[in-house]
């Protein structure tokens, strides 16, 4: 029985030599591969309260706009410096090749709301962290972060742990 990680496919040196991308447009491309994921993805939430879903751009809003719909609540986009037409709200955030900046609409959520927190892939954690502290400065609260890909030796998931979140990847692949 294929798991989620088989619906991957490894681009070796892209976008750079020495990195192997990990391209989840194949498993999306595939429709019990993307129904597998999304309900891997829900599966430790079920039950809990979740007001909206959001999704860091640009995969996550694939995903997230899914587990949205599946869990019937609404969904928020977090995307790059200049994205969003509203008024916003920005964080910026350590790249390895500088810095970037996410935005969010300043009205998007709600104080006390509860967000799932949706991606495709963690390496770093920076970006993921740049979405929490924009969710949690509009007085939202992250119930979980959630991710198809895990990287763990760049250690994302442990930096989001260490800021008291409960991460959940699906697969995890070894090196970069």
């Amino acid at each position: 029985m294929k798991t989620v990680r088989d619906y991957i496919r490894t681009i070796p040196d892209f976008p750079h030599e020495g990195i192997m991308f990990r391209d989840v447009t194949t498993l999306f491309g595939d429709a019990r591969g993307f129904r597998m994921a999304i309900d891997q993805l829900l599966h430790p939430y079920a039950g809990t309260p979740i007001d909206k879903v959001v999704g860091l751009e640009a995969r996550g809003f694939i995903l997230g706009g899914a587990i949205a719909h599946q869990m019937s609540v609404g969904f928020v986009p977090i995307r790059k410096k200049g994205k969003l037409p509203g008024k916003t709200v920005e964080q910026a955030y350590q790249l390895e090749y500088g810095e970037a900046v996410m935005e969010l609409h300043d009205d998007a959520l709600q104080p006390g709301e509860k967000v799932l927190l949706v991606d495709d892939l963690l390496a770093t954690g920076g970006t993921a962290e740049a979405g929490i502290r924009l969710i949690e400065r509009l007085g939202a609260q992250v119930t979980g972060c959630a991710f198809v890909i895990d990287l763990p030796e760049l250690g994302g998931a442990r930096r989001l742990q260490n800021l008291g979140m409960q991460v959940h990847s699906l697969c995890a692949f070894e090196g970069l």
